[in-house]
Formats: C-alpha cells, sequence, structure tokens
C-alpha cells in the first residue's frame, strides 16, 4: 500500500495546486483563530481541487454552527478535532454532519496512545501528533514525538502520522513506523504560516519514494 500525504494549513491556489502536483492524497484548512494558519471557510472553499483530493477543516473545540457551515462553505470531505473533544463529541459531529471525523491524540509517551481506543467505532481517523507544551497550540509547531513508540502498537483505527515531519525526516519516520498517511504543516513552510511550493514539492516527492 502507497504512502500518501496531507498538506495541512493552505491558504493560497499556489500552495493548494503545490499539493496536487505532488500528489497528496488530502489538503487540510485550519479554522481556528489563533493559529497563523487561520482561514475562513469561504476563503477555503474558493481553492480549487479535482474531487478524488480529501479536503479536511481542522478544528479546536468547535461548535457546531461552525463545524456546518465550513463543510458547506469549505466544501469540505472531512473534519479533524484537534481540542479536547470526547468520544461522545466526536460520534454527535459524526452524526450531525456526516462526512469523516479524524481525532487528532497528542504523544509524548506510550500511554498518551491509549487515548485512541476511545474513538473506536465513533471516529474514522486517529491523527498522533506531539503533545505541545500547555498554552500553546494544539499542532503546528514543528514538534515531533518518538516515534518507537508505535512498535507494535494495535491500533484501533485507520491513523495517520503528524508533528515535526519535513522532508529531510519523513523517509525516517515512514521506516519506523509503517505510517501509510503522512500530514505535514510547519514542515513545508518558510516562516509560520507561509508555506512554500518547493517545500511541499520536496515533502511529496520524498513520501513518494517511500
Amino acid at each position: 500500500m502507497p504512502v500518501s500525504a496531507k498538506i495541512c494549513g493552505l491558504s493560497t491556489p499556489e500552495t493548494v495546486d503545490a499539493a496536487i502536483g505532488g500528489g497528496a492524497s488530502h489538503v487540510g484548512f485550519v479554522f481556528f483563530p489563533k493559529s497563523p494558519r487561520d482561514i475562513v471557510p469561504e476563503r477555503a472553499g474558493q481553492l480549487a481541487t479535482p474531487g478524488h483530493l480529501g479536503r479536511i477543516g481542522v478544528f479546536v473545540d468547535p461548535d457546531d454552527a461552525l463545524l456546518t457551515h465550513a463543510v458547506t462553505a469549505a466544501r469540505l470531505t472531512g473534519v479533524q478535532l484537534h481540542g479536547e473533544e470526547t468520544a461522545e463529541r466526536v460520534a454527535a459531529v459524526k452524526a450531525r454532519l456526516g462526512v469523516e471525523v479524524w481525532k487528532a491524540v497528542p504523544v509524548r509517551t506510550r500511554a498518551d496512545l491509549d487515548a485512541a481506543r476511545a474513538y473506536r467505532g465513533v471516529a474514522d481517523r486517529i491523527l498522533y501528533d506531539a503533545k505541545t507544551p500547555k498554552g500553546t497550540l494544539p499542532g503546528g509547531m514543528g514538534l515531533r514525538f518518538d516515534w518507537k513508540l508505535l512498535d507494535g502498537f494495535q491500533h484501533p483505527l485507520p491513523w495517520a502520522l503528524s508533528g515535526g515531519l519535513d522532508a529531510a525526516n519523513v523517509a525516517e519516520a515512514i521506516g519506523i513506523t509503517a505510517a501509510r498517511l503522512v500530514d505535514v504543516s510547519s514542515g513545508v513552510e518558510s516562516a509560520p504560516g507561509v508555506k512554500d511550493v518547493d517545500k511541499i514539492a520536496a515533502f511529496c516527492k520524498a513520501v513518494s519514494a517511500c
């Protein structure tokens, strides 16, 4: 099974085109005002993508009104919940929206992985991301966790790997974890929130070589 890439935090036609040209399977749009990658749903909706490409909205403890509006206005095929959402909340979101629901699980220790099991049967995919310090953004900070923590872990759901990935280390990460989907944001930026088309191309090339 080939490895695919999600390029997250996109906001311009040029960077979306770079992700498409690189063969990414998903693009991500961040709907979180505290993030330097925040975009309004209407603007995301104007960024054209082919029908086969997944369009994932990233949210942090969103209310129903934002979710419903963003799914429609940004033409999302899925939502990624990156906050403190419980399994019950994830189930409610999926029932309400009728699109794929991904749940981010922050990881620093092996015990942190156990949180993924709570979402069996309610989420469609788990995203393992590095746990960030309290009081900071929940993701997109270029932090990574010890990928060896995933060795031998029985995943309760399809899953993706995130956190500190870039073109230089993604092959190593895939080799250690056997991830089939990798998610990058800060690793393809020239500054926080500023995506670099050359870095996107290099990341996608490195993934496709795995």
